[in-house]
């Protein structure tokens, strides 16, 4: 991420607070108390999703979505903004994010992220590369390639591009090889043009949460076994008599295909809770390895548990 430095030497941008972290890592209540925390120096603040599970209406229990009681008085935008049947593509969140931010400059107010969507931050605050839609034919014949037909003719096609996707990831796999095929470009000529990013326009207040893992993994196990007994059941059973295309992002949230699955005989609870635990563990763990290494050294990084929410407040609020 190139543009997400601090700007300590342009104080007239306005400020952005960012609280990133893995699912399970506090975040949510963190960005609560440092609203509390701004408000009661005098202050007003909103709270904005970057989420991409808790922007979907349909999954208010298996993303974690704060309840008001979580939410302590303190305004949200961008939770459950959309219907599972709309995919929110990182383009689309970033637009939305774009203008909640500026609404909340434009009155005088802290807007604070929260969320841990790698994607959705890079596209919010370095731009996205325009690249034309895809040709639906060519899409439909790389998406059904068999993965070493498509990784085999994009080493042909895009060496470089080879040397950055591992030969079982099928979905860079195809992107690039789509956008190739469509464009005649290849994807890394696109995303030299990326554009609508705002981290050179804000002055951006950003903190990373990297609790210790195995305590992480632990809170991961405990919210899923919650979300079991707290509706989590029901919200996957509401979301199947949508019959929604099973390709929707909603429908490929942690959770809905192992609830899925044993609402249909196909596993035991037993064995849905422990698969989708083992996912949502997985997921935490690529959020993890993102935050940790991805974003710029300039955001400040808090690991392990010897921390107090009041440090990271007071850090973020004096920057």
């Amino acid at each position: 991420m190139s543009t997400a430095e601090t700007s300590t030497d342009a104080p007239s941008r306005p400020p952005l607070a960012l609280i990133a972290g893995p699912t399970a890592s506090g975040k949510s209540d963190l960005a609560v108390e440092l609203a509390l925390a701004h408000e009661a120096k005098g202050g007003r603040a909103v709270v904005i999703n970057a989420d991409s599970a808790q922007v979907y209406r349909d999954l208010r229990v298996l993303s974690a979505r704060p309840s008001p009681h979580d939410m302590r008085g303190i305004e949200h935008r961008l939770f459950g903004t959309w219907d599972g049947a709309q995919p929110c593509s990182a383009a689309d969140w970033a637009a939305a994010a774009r203008e909640e931010i500026a609404n909340a400059h434009a009155l005088g107010r802290l807007p604070i992220l929260v969320g841990g969507t790698g994607l959705y931050l890079r596209t919010l605050l370095d731009g996205i590369a325009p690249v034309p839609a895809i040709d639906p034919e060519v899409r439909d014949a790389v998406r059904t390639m068999a993965q070493e037909q498509r990784y085999a003719d994009l080493m042909v096609a895009d060496p470089a591009a080879v040397a950055r996707i591992a030969p079982a990831d099928a979905t860079r796999t195809a992107r690039a090889l789509e956008v190739l095929r469509s464009t005649g470009r290849t994807l890394a000529d696109w995303q030299g043009e990326t554009r609508g990013g705002i981290g050179a326009a804000i002055d951006l207040r950003a903190v990373i949460l990297l609790p210790e893992r195995a305590a992480l993994y632990r809170r991961c196990d405990a919210r899923f076994a919650a979300m079991m007994t707290g509706g989590a059941v029901e919200e996957v059973a509401t979301l199947l008599a949508r019959r929604l295309d099973p390709a929707l992002p909603v429908m490929r949230a942690i959770g809905v295909r192992e609830i899925a699955a044993m609402l249909s005989g196909e596993l035991s609870r037993e064995a849905a809770v422990a698969a989708a635990q083992q996912a949502t563990r997985n997921y935490a763990k690529r959020q993890y390895t993102w935050l940790r290494h991805q974003p710029h050294s300039h955001w400040h990084r808090v690991e392990g548990e010897n921390f107090t929410a009041r440090a990271i407040i007071d850090r973020i609020l004096q920057e």
